[in-house]
């Protein structure tokens, strides 16, 4: 029979225990990861690249690793509402999330004060240019048509969206302005949740152009409601081989590229980080991601977590001279 001094030690012991469960570090011994369902959050809305690229991933792991990976899309804010539920989740590599490189550009916007480093950052994923697109009834049927236009037309007249206010879309149209001699706002920018709304509206006459990448315009191009007239970037898009340069089509020489990539809250347990960095590393190097993202025109980077923090590093500072220079910055 136990002594009482005996029976308080064995209490302490087992509240020790289960306090110890709480800890992000101790996760992985109450079971190997993963035991139980995983949340990946999508920060913009369903339909676009993101969302798409986020699927294609969760599919990939879920078959790998044996538990339902399920996108779950937190939009609104410019992106914020969709990065902070990924910063602010328990680290225990059950709510990871798909960042995207408005991570880069929301804080010198002070829309938020997260940033790369807020983030386990565990694997690159995707690159890609955007794209100029318009609605299949617009009178412009090439890139030049379309600038001379802008040109010629008052300050505000053209409306163009993509994302949300300061996104990667919004800043490449900054970009393709200030190339032509224009300034900054002379196309109005209507913020979005993401390129699937905003090809919605373009596909409605709601607006004159959207500058998402061109895969993530593809169905709507498909379904004759819109037309791609360029493309941002050195070079054509092996997939939309018919889609010209800025560069060949209007003599702008001009480009930009977003890119996407999964991470967890900080913190992860480096266990549970290991497994899923091998997991998202074969599920990019598999046959089924590359048809994935070849035939809708998708780009393929990958990067380690190490790579992944310098490519996001650099890619914060660069955004940061970008903002500045085109008055978005703070």
């Amino acid at each position: 029979m136990k002594t009482s001094q005996q029976r308080r030690q064995v209490i302490a012991g087992a509240g020790a225990l289960g306090a110890s469960a709480l800890l992000p570090g101790v996760a992985s011994a109450q079971g190997a990861w993963p035991n139980r369902p995983v949340t990946i959050v999508c920060p913009w809305g369903a339909g676009g690249g993101t969302d798409a690229t986020a699927r294609i991933i969760a599919s990939l792991l879920e078959k790998d690793l044996g538990q339902p990976f399920n996108v779950v899309n937190r939009t609104g804010g410019s992106g914020v509402v969709g990065h902070s539920a990924i910063a602010t989740a328990p680290a225990d590599g059950y709510t990871l999330g798909m960042i995207t490189v408005e991570i880069s550009m929301m804080h010198w916007q002070k829309l938020t004060e997260l940033n790369p480093t807020s983030y386990t950052p565990l694997a690159l994923m995707n690159e890609d240019p955007p794209g100029v697109t318009v609605a299949a009834n617009s009178p412009y049927q090439n890139i030049k048509a379309l600038a001379d236009a802008i040109k010629a037309a008052p300050a505000g007249k053209f409306k163009a969206s993509g994302t949300g206010q300061g996104g990667i879309w919004h800043l490449a149209l900054i970009g393709w302005l200030q190339a032509m001699g224009l300034k900054p706002d002379h196309v109005a920018w209507v913020p979005s949740n993401g390129a699937g709304p905003a090809m919605q509206d373009l596909a409605a006459n709601g607006l004159d152009i959207v500058t998402c990448s061109i895969p993530e315009a593809r169905a709507m191009v498909e379904a004759g409601k819109a037309r791609s007239l360029a493309i941002m970037a050195s070079e054509r898009n092996p997939i939309f081989g018919n889609v010209p340069t800025l560069k060949e089509g209007a003599g702008v020489d001009y480009s930009v590229g977003a890119w996407r990539g999964i991470a967890g809250p900080k913190g992860l347990p480096a266990d549970v980080s290991a497994k899923i960095v091998a997991a998202l590393k074969k599920a990019n190097e598999s046959k089924e991601f590359r048809d994935f993202m070849n035939n809708r025109g998708f780009g393929i980077k990958w990067a380690d977590p190490a790579g992944f923090a310098k490519f996001m590093a650099a890619g914060d500072a660069a955004m940061g001279v970008a903002m500045k220079a085109a008055g978005l910055s703070k």
